[in-house]
């Protein structure tokens, strides 16, 4: 995709997650700008206890139904954990199952240093990247758990290089994950891409959250830069309530959810089945 720019008139870019056909065409619906198959899926939607254990069939299987559910809205598809580190080939043959099959027009990995080789492997194979900095949730057991990144000089540094290197390896635009506003501001003001921060600050070009976070539907601690918009868990257990209180009660399905039967069809059903042989079943009141 090489339509994916910083806006002229300096609004931010929006970008949410999505994971289904129908969470697609609402977020499509609601003008978002970008839309993320983040393999967060793994969490939020398989109960993983980290983003470490999806597989590419799966995260394909995602994207192919958020594709078809975005018609308009750029399709963003991350490549999960082992499905490219290796070699330039191994990134190449997952970002073309992500794009091919996926329906993705560009995909996101994570991190700097040899995977600036891998973006500019699959770059080079004609399809754009979305580079990761700062928290790398795929590498959360090397970095110690989830916690800020970029928080000391040195260390602030070396995330603007590897930002430099990701953007002239031909990146498209770099997700900023969990590090100090002032460096999230520097390393915009050096690219010429677009930056997508979450949890890091107002001075990039654009934001991401999780689906989830934002409606409401996550539940125990949320990350420090999440806000939720909704509270779609208790609408969701509330409906579900009051569906089974109904059907215990004998509330639903009421007349107006059946389909008619004309009365003289319902006889020549009844004198039919009443020649059918008995099998023995339930019984119960005959239908008049």
């Amino acid at each position: 995709m090489t339509g994916l720019r910083r806006r002229a008139d300096g609004r931010p870019l929006v970008m949410i997650t999505a994971y289904d056909h129908s969470g697609a065409r609402l977020a499509e619906r609601a003008g978002v700008d970008l839309i993320l198959v983040g393999d967060s899926a793994g969490m939020v939607v398989l109960g993983q206890e980290d983003t470490t254990t999806i597989t590419l069939d799966q995260m394909v299987t995602f994207a192919s139904a958020v594709s078809r559910g975005a018609t308009r809205t750029p399709v963003i598809g991350d490549l999960p954990y082992g499905t490219y580190e290796a070699n330039d080939d191994l990134a190449v043959q997952s970002a073309r199952r992500m794009t091919r099959e996926g329906g993705a027009r560009l995909v996101k990995l994570e991190g700097g240093g040899p995977m600036v080789d891998r973006v500019r492997a699959v770059t080079q194979a004609g399809m754009p990247v979305m580079g990761h900095l700062g928290l790398l949730p795929q590498s959360i057991h090397q970095m110690g758990g989830y916690r800020a990144q970029a928080t000391r000089a040195s260390d602030a540094v070396t995330l603007l290089e590897q930002a430099q290197a990701l953007e002239l390896a031909g990146a498209v635009a770099l997700v900023l994950e969990a590090i100090p506003p002032e460096v999230a501001a520097a390393v915009t003001a050096t690219l010429t891409i677009p930056t997508i921060g979450i949890g890091a600050g107002p001075l990039v070009d654009g934001q991401v959250l999780v689906w989830h976070d934002v409606l409401g539907l996550t539940e125990g601690r949320l990350p420090r830069f999440a806000k939720p918009y909704a509270a779609l868990h208790r609408t969701i257990v509330d409906a579900i309530q009051a569906f089974a209180a109904d059907v215990r009660e004998g509330a639903y399905p009421a007349p107006e959810h059946s389909y008619a039967m004309s009365p003289q069809e319902q006889e020549a059903f009844q004198l039919a089945r009443r020649r059918l042989p008995q099998t023995g079943g339930k019984g119960g009141p005959d239908p008049q």
